[in-house]
């Protein structure tokens, strides 16, 4: 099914989250409609227009938010100056139940694309009575194992562009994980510095996003205000692994048993190997795992469609 038509929020506002926190939200479709939710990919990428299509505005009250520290949400992580306190996965989570009070929902569906997926199994494990239905794609779990893949290990697959990526390291951080490592650059005070950790990270992620020789640069790693930001969001959730016990979303997924899920997870997705989707399935006996050929980590057709596709079949009941 494809997507539906561009749609504007019916409501907007930033909540106050404690901590000097303000979390940007917008809801979208039919008020009082079925509620919905949607979690972004990143961590740090912010809820763009385009999510809001993937849910059919007659059916759905969808809520959209950009995570803390990204997009709208203030303070923002684009400030070298904004502490990193306040920045765990519990605390993400906790601002989704806040949402969801906000807005009277007794349980809602979840989609979470890439880090989303991540982050929903986070809330869906925490708070199971409100979630009645979840669609993952792009799957991770942001285990050691898997960051361990991303940063350094599929590099046997790319060797020049990973030689660039480890060689963007300085001398006094070598020996170091490269997650940790460019970590420590995003927080050096030369700005000079961390223009360039962030420029090679996205650079890094941008090459090893899919093995589909259709793939193109994602242009809002064109901008350097956007590239920062999002570098140094995603190495402090990866370097703690999530902020999770490692493997934990896994080991605890056949409690989700009961809620419908749809896994979608493109065969072409190199940097987050198919295996993470497959094993979350294995142990969570009502989801569906759907594997895409085609595809790589998102950003085609078959992956929108099977996106739409999935809300439709985890709402139908």
């Amino acid at each position: 099914m494809p997507l539906f038509p561009p749609t504007e929020p019916f409501d907007c506002g930033l909540l106050d989250v404690g901590g000097g926190h303000h979390v940007y939200w917008e809801r979208c479709g039919t008020r009082g409609a079925r509620p919905a939710l949607y979690l972004h990919g990143g961590p740090g990428s912010g809820a763009g227009a385009g999510a809001r299509r993937y849910f059919d505005p007659e059916s759905s009250d969808v809520v959209l938010l950009d995570q803390r520290g990204c997009g709208r949400s203030r303070p923002s992580l684009g400030d070298p100056t904004v502490g990193l306190d306040g920045h765990t996965t519990r605390d993400l989570v906790a601002d989704l139940e806040r949402l969801r009070e906000l807005h009277g929902f007794a349980a809602w569906t979840v989609l979470g694309v890439s880090w989303g997926s991540t982050l929903a199994l986070s809330y869906a494990q925490a708070h199971r009575e409100r979630v009645d239905g979840m669609v993952l794609a792009a799957v991770t779990t942001t285990t050691a194992r898997e960051v361990a893949w991303l940063t350094e290990d599929v590099g046997r697959f790319f060797p020049q562009e990973w030689e660039r990526f480890a060689g963007a390291v300085p001398e006094r951080l070598r020996g170091r994980r490269l997650v940790d490592a460019y970590a420590e650059m995003l927080a050096d005070p030369d700005p000079g510095v961390r223009e360039h950790a962030a420029r090679e990270w996205c650079r890094w992620e941008d090459a090893i996003v899919s093995l589909d020789p259709g793939h193109r640069q994602q242009d809002r790693f064109r901008d350097p205000d956007f590239r920062y930001l999002f570098a140094r969001t995603v190495t402090h959730y990866f370097r703690h692994a999530a902020f999770q016990p490692d493997g934990r979303l896994l080991r605890d997924a056949p409690g989700l048993d009961g809620i419908p899920g749809v896994l979608i997870h493109g065969r072409l997705d190199v940097g987050g190997p198919l295996d993470t989707a497959w094993r979350l399935h294995r142990r969570w006996a009502t989801s569906r795992l759907q594997v895409l050929d085609d595809t790589g980590h998102g950003g085609t057709t078959s992956f929108t469609d099977a996106v739409v596709d999935g809300l439709a079949e985890v709402t139908a009941g």
